[in-house]
């Protein structure tokens, strides 16, 4: 049950990057890019997902188990330290610099995107390379 639960919800989470234009590097740039051709289309997509996480974690924090029986998995760790920083400033760049996230990177990857795929083995290199780091 948990796999196909997991199954629809990466369904409905592609579909609604796809619907939204978060998989559309351009329209993500166009975002990001300040300037006089701003297009602020996306910050609905953002404020919309922060609402469902805001109801979806008060929620989840009133009950002792996940909807499927599974141990609560939330977050317990409040702390902003030195790699919280340098990796939110290395995933702001990188997300400005090509207009793509992990997640529509993904979407992209299933699409059949050069792009896509080249950004996400990129991204797989960085995350090992972080992963050595932190352990030595």
């Amino acid at each position: 049950m948990t796999l196909l639960v997991s199954f629809f919800s990466g369904l409905i989470f592609g579909f609604g990057l796809l619907m939204s234009g978060m998989a559309n590097p351009e329209k993500v740039l166009g975002f990001l890019n300040l300037s006089a051709a701003w297009d602020p289309s996306l910050l609905f997509v953002m404020v919309g997902a922060i609402a469902v996480g805001i109801v979806g974690f008060s929620l989840a924090k009133r009950r002792k188990t996940a909807l499927l029986g599974m141990d609560m998995a939330l977050p317990k760790s409040k702390t902003i330290d030195g790699s919280l920083i340098t990796g939110a400033l290395l995933f702001g760049a990188g997300w400005g610099i090509a207009g793509i996230c992990p997640g529509p990177a993904l979407v992209l990857v299933g699409a059949g995107y050069t792009k896509g795929m080249l950004f996400t083995l990129a991204m797989l290199g960085g995350m090992g390379f972080a992963g050595l780091i932190k352990r030595s």
